[in-house]
């Protein structure tokens, strides 16, 4: 092309740029997405003002939990309907894209990658597709697996399973799921509460001790780890596992091998402070063979993809997790995407039944995991006639009728204020929380922390009168009132926290729970340890928050004797299906939901559904083009993990 022709078009894109640049400065973006956008546009100075609106709407896709932008999602509409600017049909936006320098394919190295229809930052395009890959590397490779002693071991180790499944038509799901990740090197093992997720994963290491040769040279036993999420969830699944162990019917032998500590997933793989690096990856693996990892819905894209990065390729990995709860805070759906597609072939079902005795419904896999991932379904927790099981099942299923109705009966452990007040519900807390503060006055931690779990308030929300902001400061100022204490004083008798970012010098992590007591020192926090309870002085706590009441998403993990459910007053784009599930199901005894019926039918309709490709990647016959079926469900930003 001649010079002065190729200066000519060169500066005609600028000037169209410039004129787009005017405009998209008029959009209502964030300051991320402003960052981004300006990013770009000193990358390349002639970007049309159509690629910067896509990097816009990605980031802001980001922020809402998804792993990249369905362009069918929003081709023609107007996305800002405040501003004039509207996004190309199809075809014509997807080959503005494709035309553009910042936008390439599968292994192009630009900020942006256009794929199936999908527009993703790259570094997130490049998590999904190596997380998929490891998986199904991991799901390909079978170990060696002694079958007699296998199916021995199964019928010792979940005998009392047999006992109280007589006369049961169903599988024993446990020892169904046991037995495929001793015979895998991947498993992932789905079920609500009670559904004794812990109990199958201590069992079915017993059984992996049991298997011949399964030990290095020398006698030393497989390196165990387990991990979860958050400090909270590693201390809960660590502790399980420890009362659990004590009474398998196995060698102390086996009994010694069994893991008793679990870390966070961060502290697993040695994060660095904000650097999205972390010190294990595939140059620098972790000396494991088997990983156990609990509470894994709430593991976004970047730190699953990162685990398996980090993990041999030779261990196992075994991912617990309910795929009905809300999902990761941060982008993507991963664990509810790995649920999609799964069954039993007839090879698969046959010998499932060799090795266990027990006869599973042939249905062929459309995801190419398959048999690896297996969904307890009989809750321990809720029995038959339980309200709250019921009731996580009406949800579950986007009945709202039923939902609404089985809501209006008299069941003993469900409970529904359909008119709310805020002076009500401020009353009910205050009855609710009142043996706490009594507990507390007495100065002993572990007094305290029984009578602060048997009741919690779970909201929907932060912000409002029905968010936990709103209501922990009117709470707090009615017990200040009661007991003389002045309101600018920040600590008192009885104070619930909430850590709100990890601390590894106090060994305090976000999520971990502190009560404010009386010492012969004055005024100490105290955190439940695994050796007791440690004090703190206030002043040395991390940022942290008060914790009468705690938003749905920060609770995953934990479990109540009685939960009251907090829903906002106006329609939220918060309210979900698994949100509404995740909120109930805290609870072990009771729940009360203080809700108008439309915010309840609201959040039973609303299917959650996040994009992302991950199960698409995942399939037997992946489709060419899905790009307005996103997958999986509920979130918020990643964008430099």
């Amino acid at each position: 092309m001649p010079a002065k022709m190729w200066q000519r078009k060169t500066i005609a894109g600028m000037a169209r740029s410039y004129r787009g640049i005017a405009m998209l400065s008029d959009l209502p973006l964030g300051p991320l997405e402003r960052a981004l956008v300006d990013s770009l546009q000193r990358l390349d100075p002639t970007a049309s003002p159509v690629v910067l609106a896509s990097a816009a709407l990605l980031c802001m896709a980001l922020d809402k939990g998804d792993v990249c932008l369905p362009l069918a999602r929003l081709a023609g509409q107007r996305p800002w309907p405040e501003h004039a600017f509207n996004v190309p049909a199809l075809g014509e936006w997807q080959a503005q894209l494709e035309a553009s320098a910042l936008v390439g394919g599968d292994g192009d190295f630009t900020p942006l990658i256009l794929e199936h229809g999908r527009l993703y930052l790259a570094r997130y395009q490049a998590y999904e597709r190596q997380l998929a890959e490891q998986l199904l590397r991991r799901a390909a490779d079978l170990p060696v697996v002694d079958e007699a002693q296998l199916s021995e071991s199964l019928a010792r180790l979940f005998a009392f399973n047999s006992l109280s499944q007589a006369g049961q038509q169903q599988p024993d799901w446990q020892r169904l799921a046991a037995a495929q990740a001793v015979r895998r090197k991947l498993a992932v093992i789905s079920g609500g509460p009670g559904t004794g997720k812990t109990t199958t994963v201590v069992r079915l290491l017993a059984a992996l001790l049991e298997q011949p040769g399964c030990e290095h040279p020398g006698g030393a036993p497989l390196a165990i780890g387990l991990a979860a999420p958050t400090g909270k969830a590693a201390a809960r699944m660590a502790e399980a596992i420890r009362n659990a162990k004590a009474e398998l019917p196995v060698s102390e032998a086996i009994k010694a091998a069994l893991p008793d500590e679990a870390r966070t997933l961060h502290r697993l793989l040695g994060s660095r402070g904000d650097s999205p690096q972390v010190r294990h990856h595939a140059a620098n693996p972790l000396a494991l063979d088997v990983l156990v990892v609990d509470e894994a819905s709430m593991v976004d894209l970047a730190l699953m993809a990162k685990l398996l990065d980090a993990l041999p390729p030779t261990a196992r990995l075994i991912l617990l997790g309910d795929k009905d709860q809300l999902c990761a805070v941060e982008a993507g759906a991963v664990f509810a995407e790995l649920c999609e597609g799964r069954g039993f072939d007839a090879q698969a079902a046959s010998e499932l039944q060799r090795i266990t005795g027990q006869q599973v419904q042939v249905s062929q896999p459309s995801s190419q995991l398959g048999d690896a991932v297996v969904l307890l379904t009989h809750s321990h927790r809720f029995a038959g006639d339980s309200g709250i099981g019921e009731l996580a099942r009406r949800i579950n299923s986007g009945d709202v009728s039923g939902t609404l109705n089985l809501l209006k009966e008299d069941r003993h452990d469900l409970a529904w204020n359909a008119q709310p007040t805020p002076n009500e519900l401020l009353e009910r807390l205050d009855q609710g929380y009142a043996p706490y503060i009594s507990a507390a006055k007495s100065a002993d931690p572990a007094a305290a922390f029984a009578a602060f779990n048997t009741f919690r308030a779970l909201c929907a929300q932060r912000e409002g009168a029905w968010g936990v902001a709103g209501i922990n400061e009117a709470l707090e100022a009615r017990i200040k009132r009661r007991s003389h204490v002045a309101s600018r004083e920040r600590w008192y008798v009885g104070r619930p926290v909430m850590v709100r970012q990890n601390d590894y010098a106090l060994g305090l992590f976000n999520g971990d729970i502190g009560i404010c007591l009386h010492t012969e020192y004055g005024l100490r926090v105290f955190f439940e340890g695994e050796e007791g309870y440690r004090p703190f002085a206030p002043a040395r706590l991390p940022s942290h928050d008060s914790a009468f009441a705690m938003t749905v998403h920060k609770s995953q993990g934990s479990e109540f004797a009685e939960v009251l459910l907090v829903l906002p007053e106006q329609p939220s784009p918060l309210l979900s299906r698994s949100l509404f599930y995740t909120g109930i199901t805290r609870a072990k005894h009771k729940v009360e939901i203080w809700a108008l019926p439309p915010r309840l039918s609201e959040a039973v309709a609303t299917r959650a559904e996040r994009a992302a490709g991950l199960a698409e990647r995942l399939a037997n016959a992946p489709a060419a083009v899905h790009a307005d079926a996103p997958t999986a469900t509920n979130g918020q930003l990643g964008l430099f993990d």
